[in-house]
């Protein structure tokens, strides 16, 4: 993959790596006291946003680190290029082989989906505010900018939707070993929870896996995450380290 570093600054106590892959936006966090094994936390989509678990898994010796490709919509051609992404950056930065995936609202699609297609690499997911289900959103409404991207990325047409069945809520036997979390608001508007992590989620039960969803009373899809990372930081470090 063509390298280009762009620059460095401070993040949480280490060091950020900006650079760009193939011309593509991407990050590495380096901790200022790295874990053994150098654990890694991989934020599919909106790098810096409502990163109060990005942060604090900084400062505990977690490395994270982003690759965008924010206008793939988590379809095949998008996991491949992640899977290559990971490749890379595994290797020049020596980080785990297996990383826990962080899924924000668009990243939810990127996070299961990858997980489920390279699932070696992957030890973990934390889903917040999660698209799971293209129908919901952004296939809600069909002219919107989003859902005509969408639609070209699995190259699909609206009249085939109804019966599209490469979702990630399709897709959770393939995930079930793995430990998830889910943080959402019972509110949400935008990516309704019943409409994506409630399904996932009770899917996830039936197969006994080891989930845990966390439901914020009233709350719409802003903010994200918690107030308090800690319950979130608590089941990663106990489940995936």
């Amino acid at each position: 993959m063509r390298y280009e570093e762009i620059s460095t600054e401070e993040y949480a106590g280490g060091t950020r790596l900006n650079f760009r892959l193939d011309g593509r936006d991407s990050i590495v966090v380096r901790p200022a006291n790295p874990l053994p094994g150098n654990p890694t936390a991989w934020r599919a989509e909106f790098f810096g946003a409502f990163d109060s678990v990005d942060r604090a898994l900084v400062e505990r010796g977690w490395h994270v680190c982003y690759y965008k490709v924010s206008d793939m919509y988590g379809c095949d051609a998008a996991l491949d290029m992640m899977y290559e992404f990971y490749k890379f950056v595994s290797e020049k930065f020596s980080l785990s082989n297996k990383l826990v995936m962080f899924g924000f609202s668009r990243g939810g699609l990127y996070s299961v989906n990858y997980a489920a297609k390279y699932h070696d690499h992957v030890c973990g997911l934390y889903l917040d505010a999660p698209v799971l289900d293209i129908r919901s959103w952004p296939c809600s409404d069909l002219e919107s900018r989003e859902a005509k991207e969408c639609l070209e990325c699995y190259d699909l047409t609206p009249d085939v939707l109804v019966n599209f069945n490469k979702n990630p809520i399709d897709k959770v036997a393939a995930v079930a070993d793995l430990p998830i979390i889910i943080v959402a608001g019972d509110a949400d508007r935008v990516v309704p929870y019943l409409e994506n992590g409630a399904i996932f989620v009770e899917k996830l039960q039936k197969l006994g896996a080891n989930v845990e969803a966390i439901i914020k009373p009233g709350c719409d899809h802003h903010p994200h995450s918690l107030d308090d990372p800690m319950p979130i930081v608590q089941f990663l470090e106990k489940n995936c380290l």
